[in-house]
């Protein structure tokens, strides 16, 4: 089964051009083929905006998966949590556990990290926190569950 993901990264010196992105390149890399890339964004730290793109998103049942990177720290322009969560259905709180969970024994400031993960109507989100490294070790510790997750809320139960 293919699966259609987003990305989304928040991060204004990217939004602006001030500095390349490089979360995104590595969130198609790990999906790999399995995962049709329907969209891409850069935007500011802005919650307005993030919030815009994932309603649209899980509204239109364009995604069945949106990855968003930056704006999880506790940063005053880190909002993406809350923007998040203020969209969402329900939360899904072993995705962020797990995450954090792995990271933490080399990293320990990833405890810090309020990243979260939850569904919008059929439409899984999670948040991960904005460094390419950080990325790639999150995306390691969750792609093995996400074809399930996925096909659990299509309705496609695997027994």
């Amino acid at each position: 089964m293919s699966f259609r993901a987003a990305l989304i990264v928040l991060s204004d010196r990217a939004a602006s051009g001030e500095r390349a992105d490089t979360c995104i390149p590595i969130m198609k890399e790990r999906l790999g083929p399995a995962y049709s890339i329907v969209r891409e964004r850069i935007l500011p730290d802005d919650p307005a905006a993030l919030q815009a793109e994932l309603i649209d998103l899980a509204d239109a049942g364009s995604a069945d998966l949106v990855l968003t990177s930056g704006g999880t720290g506790l940063g005053p322009r880190d909002r993406t949590p809350q923007a998040t969560a203020a969209i969402l259905d329900y939360e899904v709180p072993g995705i962020a556990e797990a995450i954090r969970s792995a990271a933490i024994p080399t990293v320990k400031t990833a405890m810090l990290s309020r990243a979260l993960a939850g569904v919008r109507h059929r439409t899984l989100i999670v948040n991960f926190p904005g460094s390419p490294r950080a990325v790639g070790e999150s995306l390691d510790v969750v792609l093995p569950v996400i074809p399930h997750a996925l096909e659990l809320l299509a309705g496609k139960t695997v027994h």
